[in-house]
């Protein structure tokens, strides 16, 4: 009998599907050794020596295994094929001695199928030192870090804050982007637009030049300048002075990574990073698409012909690109991977949902991968583009247009795009000026970022790898130091802003973006075995330890309290506010003789509420999450989740409330009631 072992059990129950009785596989349940959680677990005085040790949830595990690999004729390691993956096969072999007595080989593949396992099976490898090496080095990097800075956090600002190296960085993204919403000035700005008609066919043309000189977005300051140009093409005549008619094409997008898997169903389906890696792990162990943690735009020469097969039958010869068309990946790619596909690229998802079980969450996500994958061997979208110049006087304004002429990749991936018919002009036509319109601007702030436009970010900078995005916005959630508002952007907390601000005074390099990135290079030179892992922690910790030292004599505790009137309910002592984890809150000054607290009073709205006569005051669920309810509670339970604007429904005669789109509508259901 020969035993494989696999990270995770649905893994198992999928490849025992394709193998005989010879086989037995079996899940160690992800990592079986780990750095302690009590203690730092780094030697830094013997080359970063780690001290791993085995979870006590792992424990029942490693003694199954044991007796299983006693009784193997073979033990073979088929975990993931990435840097986490290489780390659990080798401490799967220090944990259960597969050395010597008990002998082991290691096969990796990137799609969970008949054909990728057996062929695995025939090609057997050692595990490779490299990248475990690099994975070790950024389990010990990330751990000096939190361990090192969190005590410091502690001593200087509050208890029970930590910092991470790569999630610090992800704050400083949020907290950089608050300030420059915060600072930001508007600037003022008009545009002119000519309605004009032909033949009883009306269009728009926008004002872009005057006397041959582009007239930039910010040209046109004010109502004053804007009324001046108004006044100046009084009597005009609009004549075209030119007709542009082209062809312009559009390319299908490549095929998923795991970041623009993580984007992309953002955008669409609104699924936090962390669910759509959830979604796609499960698609990856039950065999419906290729490893889900890749950079990689790779695609492998079968499934390249089986997708121009499939398309050519169900679509026609017209809608194949007419050749295998492959992508290359910026920057530092793992390019032994392949993109997010579908295993069985003829598998569409109406069929998949009919012969298997996926809830709703994982065909959407499979139909989303599988359409992006089809699409990108698909023929470009071709449009027929129309440009209109026309003169008025000094003044050139122009007219822009087009309509959709074959669909190509749109049929099965579609996309936005606007469609604007003009009517057929000649040259040297002259037009009829129905309306000159001038409309006030201003300019806009950097948005907030989403989930999908701060993974975005990351990746522009060289910030983490494939497998972190998730995990390092969920952690800074948990953390407590940013939060998602209403629209689902992301702002800093009170204590977020804090934290970051302390780190990028006393310890930039933490913090600093392509300092951050420039050890991912590191990583990656340690991947690819032109680095040794101890010197470049060696490189980091020196100088970190150094500064570290130094900071702790030189950074005095800040003092986060307000005075009040308030006295405490216990002692009578004056009572303070004091900053927490989860923001501000009422503590006895005597603390710690006296520890009593109490939550500070919630914002009134000042709104009657409509079940008693109690206030509606603005609250916060545990996630941060607000909404609306009277004071009165628990007596009182009457709560909103949006915000009541103080009038009753002229028909339901229940609240109105302003939703987040600004909209003024019922807050009953049933009720259709709505305010423009």
């Amino acid at each position: 009998m020969q035993l494989i072992i696999v990270e995770s059990p649905t893994k198992s129950k999928t490849i025992n599907k394709f193998l005989g009785p010879e086989y037995k596989v079996l899940s160690s349940y992800g990592h079986i050794r780990d750095l302690p959680k009590s203690k730092l677990g780094v030697d830094t005085d013997n080359n970063f020596e780690p001290k791993y040790i085995i979870p006590v949830k792992a424990r029942k595990t490693i003694n199954l295994l044991k007796k299983e690999v006693e009784k193997a004729e073979m033990t073979i390691l088929a975990t993931d094929e990435d840097r986490e993956g290489e780390a659990i096969a080798w401490h799967l072999t220090q944990a259960l001695n597969l050395n010597g007595q008990n002998p082991y080989q290691r096969i990796a593949f990137h799609e969970i199928t008949k054909s990728a396992i057996e062929d695995a099976l025939k090609n057997p490898r050692m595990i490779n030192m490299t990248l475990v090496d690099a994975q070790q080095a950024r389990r010990i990097l990330d751990r000096i870090v939190g361990y090192k800075l969190s005590p410091f956090l502690w001593k200087k600002l509050i208890r029970g804050l930590s910092a991470g190296r790569v999630q610090s960085v992800a704050v400083r993204l949020v907290v950089d982007r608050e300030k420059e919403i915060k600072n930001f000035i508007p600037q003022e700005y008009w545009q002119i637009i000519a309605l004009l008609q032909k033949d009883k066919n009306g269009f728009e043309a926008t004002l872009i030049k005057k006397d041959d000189e582009i007239i930039s977005k910010l040209a046109i300051k004010n109502n004053e300048e804007a009324n001046q140009i108004i006044k100046d093409l009084e009597g005009a005549e609009y004549k075209i002075v030119n007709v542009e008619k082209k062809e312009t094409k559009r390319n299908p997008l490549p095929p998923f990574t795991t970041s623009t898997l993580q984007q992309e169903s953002w955008q669409r389906f609104k699924f936090p990073a962390r669910l759509t890696m959830r979604i796609a792990q499960n698609l990856y162990e039950k065999g419906f698409i290729t490893y889900h943690r890749t950079d990689s735009l790779n695609l492998s020469e079968l499934s390249l012909f089986a997708t121009k097969k499939y398309i050519t039958e169900n679509y026609g010869q017209e809608y194949w690109a007419g050749f295998l068309r492959k992508y290359k990946a910026k920057g530092r790619a793992q390019e032994a991977h392949e993109a997010i596909r579908p295993t069985y690229p003829d598998k569409d998802p109406e069929k998949l949902k009919i012969k298997t079980k996926l809830d709703n969450n994982q065909f959407r996500l499979y139909d989303l991968i599988w359409r992006r994958f089809t699409a990108s061997q698909m023929a470009q979208a071709i449009f027929d583009s129309t440009t209109i110049n026309i003169k008025a006087k000094n003044y050139l304004f122009r007219a822009t247009g087009q309509t959709l002429k074959f669909d190509g990749f749109l049929k099965v991936y579609p996309l936005k795009f606007k469609e604007t018919e003009l009517p057929l002009l000649k040259e040297e036509g002259v037009l009829d000026l129905i309306e000159l319109k001038h409309s006030q601007h201003f300019t806009q702030p950097p948005p907030r970022f989403n989930e999908a436009s701060l993974i975005k970010e990351l990746e522009k900078h060289g910030i983490g790898r494939p497998s972190t995005y998730a995990p390092i916005l969920t952690t800074i959630q948990t953390r407590n130091y940013i939060n998602k508002n209403e629209e689902k952007k992301f702002q800093p907390t009170e204590i977020g802003i804090m934290v970051n601000d302390l780190l990028v005074d006393h310890f930039p390099e933490v913090v600093d973006i392509k300092f951050t990135a420039r050890m991912e290079e590191n990583l990656d030179e340690i991947a690819q075995g032109k680095e040794k892992w101890v010197k470049v922690l060696e490189e980091f910790y020196n100088p970190f330890e150094k500064n570290l030292l130094l900071k702790e004599k030189e950074v005095s505790k800040r003092d986060l309290t307000e005075k009040t009137e308030k006295k405490c309910s216990k002692c009578k002592a004056p009572m303070v506010i004091k900053m927490g984890r989860f923001g501000k809150f009422y503590a006895c000054s005597k603390f710690p003789e006296c520890k009593y607290t109490e939550p500070l009073p919630p914002h009134k709205l000042g709104i009657k509420c409509s079940r008693c006569k109690g206030e509606m005051v603005e609250r916060k669920t545990k996630r941060g999450k607000i909404f609306y309810g009277c004071n009165e509670f628990p007596r009182c339970d009457f709560a909103l989740w949006d915000k009541p604007i103080g009038k009753i429904c002229p028909q339901c005669k229940e609240p109105l409330v302003e939703t987040k789109k600004k909209q003024i509508k019922c807050s009953n259901k049933a009720c259709d009631y709505s305010e423009k």
